[in-house]
């Protein structure tokens, strides 16, 4: 079985189009996707976790 795809913090933003801090705000009201702390303290994102909450984004907006 393949691993899931993990992205970086950084490319999450990229992707979605918001600053760290904008993110972090999200975070603390707990309107953000699942982020997993690694090890070493890396912050990571499942791309499943990800697309599903845009779409759970996209719903909301209609």
């Amino acid at each position: 079985m393949a691993r899931p795809t993990m992205l970086k913090l950084p490319e999450v933003l990229n992707e979605i189009g918001m600053s760290r801090a904008a993110f972090y705000r999200l975070r603390a009201r707990g309107n953000a996707p699942k982020l997993l702390k690694l090890p070493n303290g890396q912050l990571r994102v499942r791309r499943s976790d990800l697309d599903a909450w845009l779409t759970d984004c996209e719903k909301a907006a209609a």
